[in-house]
């Protein structure tokens, strides 16, 4: 059988009551307290506080403290003015008992309206989510078409140069061509003209030497022909079309000295790259109607980046929850993930996406250290939020071993050792 507890004291005010309880050993989370419009309760067992209220309050302004063996009640009048005494007059217990009973189902009808209001809200919010997705990829759309646009009408203008340059270039190549012919037949009409000038010459000169054959003959020999060099024809060979030739060297992928050489771990970094590349769990039977490019994890980290750009954090949260369920191998979602947590100041999560992230980025190796370096930030950043300072300077030092010289992270460690050390800097 319960204790009833008859021994307690009130006060009231012109809008409030104050009841303390005495319940000997009472604590927080074992004291079941239940308040309704015109009904309080209190069981601990084996202790029982039960009151019919003389008037109504508002149970959503009221609250109760426990502690030191004693339950404070704050409560809150509906209409302010002074109560002639604390419970109703006496009632029996049937009474009692439905007026316990209907306390309890209107409790229970406002807990079932709050859960609704809970879905709903929850449906509004993922329907203003999706509507922001529609509006950015909307307009990544449009920007995407714009630039097609604008490349197109880039390659028609220098197709037309092109075009056009060519023509000239045939055009001169051509007027050329024309004036070389036209020098070689005006030299060949001039060759000719000469050669037929000398026949006549030599004829004449025939004709005289057979009508006086006494005279002196022209001196024997092989006259040569002064203009034989003239006639020739001058060709001149086309220039060279210009060309250049490609030369490819294969580069190293991590530029290491020999002395310093971490080829065993790239070699590990390499592999464990390739396969998060190829992991990918899209063929899970509730991912099967997302559509071809939701089934990308970039894809989808790069719509987080932008909805964290644009400070819709749930949104991108819900793009990076994606990802990482259809890849959990690329640190990059965990940090992005990690980063946004911050701002939404859900610090354990990120902690644990920056442990994650950490992980991942194993084996260290200069190809990774800037993701390595964004990860000790962030998780010190969290540590310092939930006032573990020591864990925090712990991860900044880890910062500052990969990038010694970033005097940003080497600043933000020493305000945190003076917190440590017990002088924080001035504001």
């Amino acid at each position: 059988m319960p204790v009833l507890v008859k021994d307690y004291t009130w006060q009231q005010a012109e809008s409030q009551v104050f009841i303390t309880v005495p319940l000997k050993g009472v604590v927080a989370g074992k004291a079941d307290i239940f308040c309704a419009e015109d009904y309080l309760k209190v069981n601990f067992p084996p202790f029982l506080f039960e009151v019919l209220l003389f008037a109504s309050i508002d149970e959503s302004k009221s609250s109760a403290k426990v502690g030191n063996g004693v339950v404070i009640f704050t409560l809150y009048k509906k209409e302010s003015t002074m109560w002639d005494q604390l419970t109703t007059v006496e009632v029996d217990k049937e009474k009692l008992r439905k007026k316990r009973e209907r306390a309890i189902l209107a409790a229970q009808e406002k807990a079932q309206e709050a859960v609704k209001e809970k879905a709903v809200k929850k449906r509004q919010n993922e329907k203003y989510s999706l509507e922001k997705m529609m509006k950015i990829e909307d307009k990544n759309r449009e920007q995407i078409e714009e630039l097609k646009r604008q490349e197109q009408r880039k390659a028609t203008e220098e197709l037309e140069k092109w075009k056009l340059q060519k023509c000239e270039e045939e055009e001169l190549k051509r007027k050329v061509e024309l004036k070389r012919k036209e020098e070689i037949k005006i030299a060949r009409q001039i060759a000719e003209a000469e050669q037929n000038k000398k026949k006549k010459s030599e004829n004449k000169v025939q004709n005289s030497a057979s009508q006086a054959p006494h005279k002196h003959s022209l001196k024997g020999g092989n006259a040569g022909d002064i203009f034989t060099e003239n006639t020739k024809e001058k060709i001149i060979p086309c220039p060279r079309s210009p060309g250049t030739i490609q030369i490819q060297f294969t580069p190293r992928v991590f530029p290491t000295a020999l002395r310093e050489s971490l080829i065993a771990e790239e070699e590990e970094w390499l592999r464990k790259q390739a396969e998060a590349r190829r992991a990918n769990n899209a063929d899970a039977p509730d991912l099967k109607d997302l559509k071809e490019e939701e089934k990308n994890p970039e894809w989808l980290k790069d719509k987080g980046n932008k909805l964290f750009a644009s400070g819709d954090y749930l949104a991108a949260i819900n793009a990076y929850n994606l990802g990482i369920r259809l890849n959990n191998k690329l640190p990059a979602l965990y940090l992005n993930r990690a980063a946004t947590h911050l701002k939404l100041r859900n610090l354990h999560k990120a902690l644990e996406d920056c442990s994650k992230a950490l992980d991942l980025l194993t084996p260290a190796v200069p190809d990774n250290a800037d993701s390595r370096l964004k990860a000790h930030v962030r998780r010190g950043t969290a540590f310092c939020e939930l006032e573990l300072y020591v864990e925090g300077l712990q991860d900044y030092e880890a910062a500052l071993k990969i990038k010694p010289g970033n005097t940003t992270i080497r600043a933000d460690a020493e305000k945190i050792r003076r917190v440590i050390q017990g002088n924080p800097p001035e504001p």
